[in-house]
């Protein structure tokens, strides 16, 4: 059986299944749209949290929170659920399948055999949209494939409840009933866009390693790196930071033009002008979080230009801190004067 779905590439992943999700159900919203009223925009880093052995640094919020606060925003209704027993997981997925509900589904990366080789690492954070099953096989609609994909069953079991950090435990998650009213559009964005200033520039308070302080938190950490960690682990330490920004959920950059293209939507929504000129801001921004990866990735391999060390790219990160101080503080003082 195969459920009438049409499949579209996104950014990022959990963005996308959720647009395909609500595009099903007739409700055609873009990406930028879907991030931005979810107001996801992050930077944190947390010493005290660790994968694959190194603290994570992360540029969104935890997985399963976009969906749920769009969903919610707009007034759909949502179950999702996690498994202790596979058996349980591979029923409850295939009734939904039968009844004609596509399943939104966490997954570990590594067990992805579709995925190309340079993807397949141990990131459980992954979201695709289960559409069909065909005799032992199921049909996938996921955001980063360009076309509909096929995996094994006993492929996308262990993918469901792959091992590691943040294991799966074969969540799955689905729409159960649409919105009442037709969504307040325009009221929705301005209030996402004022809370998403909130949760950089003040929700933080003194904590150092949320929202705008992270920025020189680990910023000075940098270039302490080689003392604390000796040559090797430090490199490591860098490569793990460049991939959670550029490989791991769309990234730093990423999420910077992705919230760009928002502002830009959310100027014709709103009638806000200068919204366009905030997002032409974040663009400069995210190609200043660009630079800084590609300076970091040669430090990783040794190739690094001169004059550009661990302490270059430290001071680079709080500069970019600056600018996204500046960015949002200027964003909360518009929004909260229209």
């Amino acid at each position: 059986m195969e459920i009438e779905f049409e499949h579209r590439t996104a950014a990022h992943c959990e963005d996308g299944v959720t647009a395909n999700l609500l595009r099903f159900y007739g409700y055609d919203y873009s990406e930028p749209l879907i991030f931005g009223l979810s107001a996801s925009l992050y930077f944190v880093h947390l010493p005290f949290i660790n994968l694959a052995g190194f603290p994570v640094t992360s540029f969104r919020p935890l997985p399963g929170v976009i969906f749920a606060r769009v969903t919610r925003l707009l007034g759909f209704k949502i179950r999702k659920t996690v498994f202790l027993n596979r058996k349980n997981a591979v029923r409850k997925l295939d009734t939904l399948i039968n009844r004609g509900t596509p399943a939104g589904c966490v997954v570990g990366m590594y067990f992805l055999p579709y995925m190309p080789l340079e993807y397949r690492f141990h990131f459980n954070a992954h979201n695709i949209c289960v559409i069909g099953k065909e005799g032992d096989n199921y049909l996938i609609s996921d955001p980063v494939a360009t076309e509909k994909v096929t995996i094994s069953s006993r492929d996308l079991l262990r993918a469901r409840f792959s091992k590691g950090t943040y294991p799966p435990f074969g969540k799955l998650y689905w729409i159960k009933s649409l919105p009442e009213n037709e969504p307040d559009i325009k009221k929705l964005v301005h209030a996402a866009i004022k809370k998403n200033c909130h949760r950089m520039i003040h929700e933080p308070g003194p904590v150092p390693f949320v929202g705008v302080n992270a920025f020189n938190y680990l910023g000075n950490k940098i270039p302490k790196f080689p003392k604390i960690y000796g040559d090797r682990k430090a490199a490591l330490h860098l490569a793990q930071l460049i991939r959670m920004m550029e490989e791991i959920g769309t990234g730093g950059a990423g999420f910077r033009f992705l919230y760009a293209a928002f502002l830009q939507e959310a100027a014709e929504i709103t009638g806000i002008h200068e919204l366009n000129d905030f997002s032409l801001h974040l663009t400069d921004i995210g190609d200043q979080w660009r630079i800084f990866a590609s300076e970091a990735g040669r430090i990783c391999k040794n190739r690094s230009q001169e004059g550009v060390d661990y302490q270059t790219i430290g001071n680079h990160l709080k500069a970019i801190g600056q600018q996204e101080n500046r960015f949002f503080t200027g964003l909360d003082k518009l929004i909260k004067s229209k």
